[in-house]
């Protein structure tokens, strides 16, 4: 059987993101269970603003293309988003809205969101923890009829989760990640 590959996205460009910290403590998990673990930055699939006369004057962007290619790639998917007004930030809907537009001639628009399976997590200043903005991704992802797994980690007050090595430090959260991870996990190796 083919080795299980796993794409880890954070939502946040931002220098010092706790959502880009998290995202690298989720791959090291991800590795550590056993899954190729392939994490990527959305700065490098930089996308205009979803715009229908543009797509249509212009075709889909290439970075978008290439962006579905990287997900279609890999069996499992998680997002880790940071929360902006209780919702999911600019860049991270973008990239969805942009990716639910490509389809490859064997394939149908967004056939990459029913193929696989993806996890949500979210990382928060706040005790809530990014719980909002998971819940509207959740919802996004649902109208591209992806398969997004039960557990998810909403990471609260996520400026003190973290050891000396990055890692989580406290057991709720790191049992909330254990279960996130394994779900997204057995769930992908069911749809390989």
């Amino acid at each position: 059987m083919a080795a299980l590959k796993i794409l880890v996205i954070p939502g946040s460009l931002r220098t010092g993101s706790l959502n880009a910290k998290l995202a690298a403590a989720a791959a090291h998990q991800f590795a550590q269970a056993g899954a190729e673990v392939t994490r990527i930055s959305l700065a490098d699939f930089s996308l205009p603003i979803y715009d229908g006369d543009l797509q249509t004057k212009s075709g889909v962007p290439k970075n978008a293309v290439d962006l579905k290619r990287m997900i279609g790639s890999h069996h499992g998917v998680l997002f880790v988003t940071p929360e902006y007004n209780s919702s999911v930030p600019p860049l991270l809907k973008n990239a969805i809205d942009w990716v639910s537009r490509v389809h490859d001639a064997h394939e149908t628009r967004g056939e990459v969101f029913r193929n696989r399976a993806f996890a949500l997590a979210a990382a928060s200043h706040s005790r809530l923890g990014g719980a909002r903005a998971m819940a509207a991704l959740r919802l996004i992802l649902s109208a591209c009829h992806a398969l997004v797994v039960p557990n998810q980690l909403a990471l609260a007050f996520a400026d003190d989760a973290y050891d000396d090595m990055n890692r989580l430090k406290k057991t709720p959260d790191i049992e909330a990640m254990a279960l996130m991870v394994q779900q997204l996990i057995d769930v992908s190796q069911r749809l390989m």
